[in-house]
């Protein structure tokens, strides 16, 4: 049994949306002020890439996430459902913590938490449709790039 295709889609990529409303509500002020006075590393991409980056990969986090849970019901829809928001949560969370608080160290704990969601959110998609695992992976080989950015801005700025 599928569900509804498009109202759920919808409320997928609010819900992602509003994350990242969140995330760049902490990110503004302080990418323009304090992130540009921190160390970096040579490979550190240009502050215009994150935007258009981001925008892809909350598109095609919200369709993977759809999918799957539009194909799924009861405690395995709701199973996708925790599972989504709990990393939709940790995302935001992980721009609170290194621009709002100015702190890549708790970013490192929270992006470390996230990742580890995503690895478990990929073989759960994967399994249940490929084209969601695939659209998934971009988004999970991204926050490894982060993740490795992020440890590497704390080590040359402790």
């Amino acid at each position: 049994m599928t569900r509804p295709r498009y109202p759920a889609l919808a409320l997928f990529l609010f819900a992602t949306f509003i994350a990242s409303g969140i995330g760049s509500a902490a990110t503004i002020k302080n990418v323009a002020t304090w992130y540009p006075t921190l160390v970096k590393p040579a490979w550190n991409p240009p502050s215009w890439i994150f935007g258009p980056v981001w925008t892809m990969l909350y598109i095609a986090m919200s369709i993977a996430a759809w999918r799957v849970w539009r194909n799924q019901t009861g405690a395995a829809a709701r199973g996708v459902l925790r599972l989504y928001g709990a990393q939709l949560a940790l995302n935001a969370l992980w721009s609170v913590c290194f621009f709002g608080l100015r702190r890549p160290d708790l970013a490192l704990v929270d992006i470390a938490g996230l990742w580890s969601l995503l690895v478990v959110a990929l073989v759960r998609f994967w399994r249940a449709d490929r084209v969601a695992g695939a659209l998934w992976v971009p988004y999970v080989a991204w926050v490894t790039f982060a993740s490795v950015l992020n440890a590497t801005i704390w080590w040359l700025n402790r």
